[in-house]
C-alpha cells in the first residue's frame, strides 16, 4: 500500500496530503468517481495516532456513507451507551451508537479503502510547500529523506491534522497554538473487562478545565486518558493569560479521584508510553480554502471542543470537500465554485461547533455535570435530550446555557 517515491507521478487530478480519516475519506469518494488521486502521508501505514479512539454516531454515519462501517465494526469494540460521571460520583448512561477502535486500525481500514477505490498511496512522504502559479496552488513539493519531488495537481487537499507546520507552509494558518491538549495510553487489564463495559467520561474539579476518559477496546485493552479544553489560555483577573499545563499531573489526579482509573492503571500493564497530542477545535485556526487548495479535517479545526471528539467530523469534512470538487466538475469557474461550496458546507456546521464551545462550561465548572446527571436520572425526557445531543438530533446548547439549565429544572 505504501508506494515508494520513485513511482510518484508528475501530475494527478487531486493530491491529498494526510491519510487519516479526513484525507482518506476524500480520497475514497474522489477515486470512486474516476479522478486520479494521489494520497500521501509522512508515515508509512499502519501507524499509531494519539486519540481517544471513540466512534460516536457521527463517525458511524460517515463510515456508513463511505461503505467501510462493517469493516470497522468487525474489529471495533461496540457499545450502546456512554457513561457520564460527575464529581460526586453520580452517573448517567446516555444511549447511542458507539464503538472504540484504535486509530492504528481505523486509519488503516479507511486508507486501504481509498487505495481499493483507485487512489495511489505514497508513504513516508512529507509535504514541503505548495506549488503556485499566478496565485493559484497547482501542486506541491514533497520530500523523502534527502530526495525531493514535485507533483502537479488540479486540487491540493491538506488533511494534515492538528500540528500546524503544513498549514504554515501553505499560508493557511491563522493560529499556531492548539485549542486543547490530550494525553492517552493503552492499558492491558483483563480483570477490568467486566467492570468497564462502555465508554466512560469523568468530570471532576481536580481535572478542571478538562475531563478524563476510559474507553474499552477489545482483548482486555483500554484507552485511558485526559483532555484539556482551552489548553493554552485562561482568564485571570479579567485578563486572558497563558495557561500552565502538566498533563501527566492531570493523569495522576484522574487516578486519584476516580477509583476505576486507579484500579485499571495499578492492576494493568501499560502498552507503550503515554502520548500527548494537540487538538484543533471549533472550525477555527485556519483558512478553509485558497485557489487550488482546500483544508480538511482537524487541520480545519474539526474537533468538538467540549468532548474532544473529532473522528466523525474529520471524516465528514473530507466527504464535504470531495462532494464540492465533484459537484463543480470541469466547469470553467470550477475553482470558485468548489471553494464557495465547500466553505458554505463548513459554515453550515459551524453553529454546532460553537454550541459545543459553549458547552465547555461543564469542563470549566464540573459541578454542572452533577446537576445534569442528578436531573437526568429523574427525567426520561432529559435523558432523551442528552442522547439526542450525542446522536446529533438535539442541540447541546439546550443543556448548558442559562436558558437550557432553567428548562432542565422546570420541564
Amino acid at each position: 500500500m505504501n508506494l515508494g517515491i520513485e513511482s510518484l507521478p508528475s501530475a494527478c487530478d487531486v493530491l491529498v496530503v494526510g491519510a487519516g480519516p479526513a484525507g482518506s475519506a476524500a480520497a475514497i469518494l474522489l477515486a470512486r468517481a474516476g479522478l486520479d488521486v494521489v494520497l500521501i502521508d509522512q508515515h508509512a501505514f499502519p501507524r499509531d495516532k494519539v486519540c481517544g479512539d471513540g466512534l460516536i454516531p457521527d463517525a458511524h454515519n460517515a463510515l456508513r456513507k463511505l461503505g467501510v462501517l462493517d469493516a470497522v465494526m468487525a474489529q471495533a469494540q461496540a457499545s450502546g451507551f456512554v457513561g457520564c460521571i460527575g464529581p460526586r460520583g453520580g452517573r448517567i448512561d446516555v444511549p447511542g451508537e458507539l464503538a472504540v477502535l484504535p486509530r492504528k486500525q481505523l486509519d488503516d481500514i479507511v486508507c486501504r479503502a481509498a487505495v481499493a477505490a483507485g487512489a495511489r498511496m505514497f508513504a513516508p512522504l512529507r509535504f514541503v510547500a505548495p506549488l503556485e502559479s499566478g496565485g493559484t496552488v497547482v501542486g506541491a513539493g514533497l520530500q523523502h529523506g534527502q530526495a525531493t519531488r514535485e507533483i502537479r495537481a488540479r486540487w491540493l487537499l491538506l488533511a494534515t491534522g492538528a500540528v500546524p507546520q503544513a498549514l504554515l507552509a501553505a499560508g493557511m494558518s491563522q493560529r499556531r497554538t492548539p485549542s486543547g491538549m490530550a494525553l492517552r495510553g493503552y492499558v492491558k487489564n483483563d480483570a477490568m473487562v467486566g467492570r468497564i463495559t462502555a465508554l466512560e467520561i469523568v468530570w471532576h474539579r481536580a481535572l478542571t478545565p478538562g475531563y478524563g476518559w476510559i474507553f474499552p477496546c477489545r482483548d482486555g485493552v483500554f484507552n485511558v486518558g485526559v483532555g484539556i479544553a482551552d489548553s493554552h489560555t485562561e482568564y485571570r483577573n479579567g485578563k486572558l493569560t497563558k495557561r500552565e499545563l502538566n498533563l501527566r499531573q492531570v493523569m495522576d489526579d484522574f487516578q486519584r479521584v476516580y477509583a476505576p482509573a486507579r484500579a485499571l492503571m495499578q492492576g494493568g500493564t501499560l502498552l507503550g508510553a503515554m502520548k500527548g497530542a494537540p487538538l484543533r477545535c471549533t472550525l477555527e485556526g485556519a483558512r478553509y480554502t485558497r485557489p487550488g487548495l482546500l483544508v480538511v479535517g482537524e487541520a480545519a479545526g474539526s474537533t468538538y471542543s467540549f468532548t474532544g471528539e473529532g473522528i466523525g467530523k474529520a471524516l465528514e469534512t473530507g466527504i464535504l470537500a470531495a462532494e464540492a470538487v465533484l459537484a463543480a466538475g470541469a466547469a470553467v469557474d470550477a475553482d470558485a465554485r468548489v471553494r464557495a461550496d465547500y466553505e458554505a458546507r463548513l459554515r453550515a456546521l459551524k453553529p454546532r461547533f460553537d454550541l459545543y464551545q459553549r458547552a465547555n462550561l461543564v469542563n470549566r465548572y464540573p459541578w454542572l455535570s452533577d446537576l445534569l446527571i442528578w436531573r437526568a436520572n429523574r427525567s426520561p425526557r432529559l435523558l432523551r435530550r442528552m442522547s439526542g445531543v450525542l446522536n446529533e438530533t438535539s442541540n447541546p446548547g439546550h443543556l448548558v446555557t442559562v436558558r437550557g439549565m432553567v428548562r432542565v429544572f422546570t420541564e
